[in-house]
């Protein structure tokens, strides 16, 4: 399902959240769900996992996370903007300490000149703020952009935690 090497990423994040006791939900769009099958792989991880949440559509972003209908008017939903919104949003409707969110454009089709297939931006919501990171994985096929935004989420959740 998901490779080895981001099994073992989520299996590390577990442990250190598990050290930390520190929870963790997710905000998901473009993944559809793959950083929280990818916490939950791991054994123990129910400690630790809160909630997993897959906001697809605007709707859905609006409705579960609080993001402004007006935010996604005005920027779009796969913006800096929204996917910190989606991280906060997350963060606070749920009994998490910290949230991690991503929103892109994973291909094949929905890209523009402004906004190509491989877009991503990923928020976490962490113990003292609110950290956003754009990545440009270019038209890599829509399963490489999925894979590479769950192994990059994990990498930005854990480097939001206390050292190990």
């Amino acid at each position: 399902m998901l490779r080895a090497d981001i099994l073992a990423q989520a299996k590390a994040l577990i442990d250190r959240l598990v050290a930390a006791d520190l929870t963790v939900t997710t905000a998901e769009s473009c993944t559809g769900g793959l950083i929280a099958a990818a916490l939950t792989s791991v054994p123990g991880s129910s400690a630790v996992f809160e909630r997993g949440i897959v906001s697809y559509a605007d709707s859905a972003k609006t409705d579960l996370l609080g993001v402004p209908a007006t935010l996604l008017a005005t920027d779009g939903a796969v913006s800096a903007s929204v996917a910190q919104a989606m991280a906060e949003g997350a963060r606070t409707r749920s009994n998490a300490d910290v949230a991690v969110a991503v929103t892109g454009i994973a291909g094949p089709d929905g890209g523009s000149e402004a906004k190509p297939v491989g877009l991503v931006f990923l928020a976490v919501a962490g113990l003292q703020e609110t950290r956003v990171e754009e990545r440009r994985y270019g038209d890599i096929g829509r399963d490489a952009v999925r894979e590479a935004t769950v192994a990059d989420a994990l990498r930005l959740l854990a480097s939001c935690l206390p050292s190990p």
